[in-house]
């Protein structure tokens, strides 16, 4: 009997060596914060609370500015106005004979189309350089027309303009039409010349529209650019807009319903948001009070206290299994380029040890029960 009792034993124990080699798919909590308990850990632990979660709102954004760069919109003029690099093609009319533009017989004279000069003339015959830059095409006929007054009485000016780099804007890519687009006015908007250009490409994945102006970059999410009438700014000659996809991930690891990268949906992303897009936690096999969360900072983000991390490498724990936890992971922000990762339950290393000893000893049943 005393033999058979060894034996048993034995097996237990070859059971429990057995079960502690099995693979898992996620580390357990506590395999991972045990390091916070030592004299000099190499990160620091952070719990998220509904008493903390304002806080850590206030600390520094990794991964990107924390915001898109955008600017409100404002109306302007519906008439353009010329600008160097334009082209005028210019008619002048007269009654009188002897004209010194027209032709003997007619009555009007086509000049060569002139192209605006960098410091914004055209030459015009007899008359010589006229300045037209920053005038509506209306009132530089007029200039035209009045400085032509001294050779002819009688002429009058026809004007037409056609767009020059200055008074155009150019679509990039992630439109239907890309190429460049002349402004018919100064209160053309983005919206509208993205409209010519047959709209967002439908395949761009959380399309996001950047501006180029002056050397300075901006963007907005085309969702908020739709929604926001606001955001549908005026454009200026020589703006250059192209649509891309918003490239900002984070990573989902595991005992999730997904593991991989995932990329933003809208602008902000919470930790709820985060666990819905990953299929939430595996029923399974997951922990809910081991919700970790992990993110490097910089060194200047560095600010002991509550205003800022302490440790430049700092994980965010989050329990899922009170009401504290769920409405504090409604609020708390992942910022591009965090770890989300779902720890193994402890309870899954029981049901491993008695399932295989059920298996031995015929107490299958059990190990199902707990």
């Amino acid at each position: 009997m005393g033999r058979v009792r060894r034996l048993f034993v034995q097996g237990i124990c070859l059971l429990l060596l057995a079960a502690c080699s099995l693979p898992r798919g996620a580390a357990l909590q506590s395999e991972i914060l045990n390091e916070a308990a030592v004299e000099t850990p190499s990160f620091q632990v952070v719990r998220v609370t509904r008493e903390s979660v304002a806080d850590l709102a206030s600390w520094p954004v990794t991964g990107w500015s924390g915001g898109y760069n955008w600017f409100a919109a404002q109306r302007g003029a519906d008439s353009a106005l010329i600008q160097p690099g334009d082209k005028l093609e210019l008619a002048v009319w007269e009654s009188q004979e002897n004209s010194l533009l027209a032709g003997a017989g007619s009555k009007m004279t086509a000049l060569p189309t002139m192209t605006v000069s960098p410091e914004g003339t055209v030459f015009v015959p007899y008359v010589g350089e006229v300045l037209v830059r920053g005038l509506t095409q209306s009132a530089a006929r007029n200039r035209i027309q009045k400085e032509l007054k001294d050779i002819s009485a009688s002429a009058q000016v026809q004007l037409s303009v056609l767009a020059g780099r200055n008074n155009s804007v150019d679509l990039v890519g992630g439109v239907g039409t890309p190429g460049r687009y002349p402004l018919d006015g100064r209160n053309e908007s983005l919206m509208g010349v993205i409209a010519q250009a047959g709209g967002i490409a439908p395949d761009l994945r959380n399309p996001l529209v950047r501006l180029h102006r002056g050397g300075q970059g901006f963007e907005v999410l085309a969702t908020d650019l739709l929604e926001t009438p606001g955001q549908n700014v005026r454009l200026r000659g020589g703006d250059q807009i192209t649509v891309v996809e918003d490239m900002r991930s984070f990573n989902v690891l595991g005992a999730a319903g997904r593991q991989e990268r995932i990329h933003f949906e809208t602008e902000h992303m919470t930790a709820m948001d985060v666990l819905s897009a990953m299929g939430g936690l595996n029923a399974g096999r997951a922990n809910p009070r081991g919700i970790l969360i992990l993110r490097d900072y910089e060194a200047s983000d560095l600010r002991p206290g509550d205003s800022g991390p302490d440790m430049r490498q700092v994980v965010f724990t989050i329990d899922l299994t009170g009401a504290d936890g769920l409405f504090a992971a409604r609020k708390f922000r992942i910022n591009p380029g965090d770890t989300l990762l779902a720890t193994e339950s402890p309870v899954n290393g029981a049901r491993t040890i008695l399932g295989l000893l059920g298996t031995v000893i015929g107490l299958s049943s059990t190990a199902n029960d707990v």
